[in-house]
């Protein structure tokens, strides 16, 4: 046969197998139909592994036994998408304990943040709470949880990622340790400047003090002077050190909001090694609501570690066109080769295709959490 003939021949099998999937579909949706009857669960592992077994022995030569095994796990991937889609469009999606509100309400409430005044996070409680919010610190993150927990704060401001540091992954397990939720997000440009005391010149500076990210994230400026550098707990600390000791040879790398609550002087800056250096805080409440505008959704499962479980995971969003933004790995310490991943996705709790999809997830995967909207 000639290339056109082979061609002709390819369009008539992919006809039949067009057809044939449509009536394995129907088929599918009589199984969902006696799933909703008699309550039966859809995914049935036992029964999927039977029958890429009998399939793979059908077939001849190794490649073709791989091949088809990846074939009917996909068919059945989607089969399971279609029969949560025909079990909620018929019971209903689930009950994700949220209840939505019509805007945020911020005014007199307590807002708390990691580190002193003037850090990173006080500038982002700032920028998104206003000036004249009730805003106070802790020494840690997780002190901050805890407050929200016991009702000493409303709010929390936690940062989760910088575009040049990557995720903070300590703080993705807080978010799992609490049932706190995220209720909103704040993006924060992170400018560092380098900060004297008020007689300082820059000719004075011997040593500089900062967090080790801030140091890092400064470097390139940092190195082409014969400084000390100096790791200290927050950027805010450092500055408070400088204003305390009153040194001129001392300065510290840390925002413009600290720099004016500790009287500091501009020496440099900004001196960041990547101009749009910015981080992503989240706002953290107690209350399970979320917004009636809310256009992202958080979520953490676990999946055991084995070839195609993630795969079938994300085939949830896929099938009800979903959008993913994010997904972070994060083994789980009790579990060795166990990990939980944590997903950023498009949409509204109210939204079909996001029900669809969650109804889906929350079936097959082990301890779903959703961790806000917002």
């Amino acid at each position: 046969m000639d290339l056109l003939e082979i061609r002709g021949r390819l369009d008539q099998i992919d006809t039949q197998i067009e057809k044939l999937f449509e009536e394995r579909m129907r088929l599918c949706s009589e199984v969902a139909e006696y799933k909703i009857a008699t309550g039966k669960a859809v995914y049935d592992a036992e029964r999927e592994k039977q029958k890429i077994e009998s399939v793979q022995a059908m077939a001849e030569g190794e490649f073709n036994k791989q091949a088809v095994a990846e074939l009917f796990l996909q068919m059945m991937t989607l089969s399971r998408r279609y029969q949560y889609q025909t079990i909620a469009g018929r019971v209903g999606g689930p009950d994700l304990g949220f209840h939505k509100v019509e805007k945020l309400e911020t005014a007199g409430k307590r807002v708390v943040f990691q580190g002193l005044e003037g850090a990173y996070g006080h500038a982002a409680a700032l920028q998104f709470f206003g000036k004249d919010a009730d805003i106070h610190h802790v020494r840690r993150f997780e002190d901050m949880m805890v407050e929200i927990q016991e009702g000493k704060a409303d709010f929390a401001v936690l940062p989760i990622e910088n575009s040049s540091a990557g995720a903070v992954t300590d703080n993705y397990d807080l978010l799992l340790k609490y049932d706190n939720v995220i209720v909103a997000e704040t993006f924060l440009p992170v400018h560092h400047y380098l900060l004297g005391t008020p007689d300082a010149e820059l000719s004075d500076v011997k040593r500089v003090f900062a967090h080790p990210q801030a140091l890092m994230q400064s470097s390139d400026f940092l190195n082409q002077h014969d400084w000390q550098q100096l790791s200290m707990e927050n950027n805010a600390v450092a500055a408070q050190k400088v204003r305390d000791e009153k040194d001129p040879s001392q300065a510290a790398v840390a925002g413009e909001v600290a720099g004016e609550i500790y009287r500091l002087k501009k020496l440099a800056g900004p001196i960041n090694n990547c101009p749009d250096n910015t981080t992503r805080f989240l706002i953290l409440a107690k209350d399970r609501v979320y917004q009636a505008g809310a256009e992202k959704i958080s979520l953490c499962f676990e999946l055991p570690h084995r070839s195609g479980t993630l795969y079938s995971m994300l085939g949830n969003f896929i099938f009800n066109d979903v959008n993913m933004r994010m997904i972070e790995s994060r083994p789980i310490p009790e579990e060795s080769w166990q990990y939980r991943f944590f997903v950023d996705i498009e949409g509204n709790l109210e939204d079909a295709g996001v029900q669809n999809a969650l109804y889906g997830i929350m079936r097959e995967a082990k301890n779903v959490k959703i961790l806000g909207n917002y």
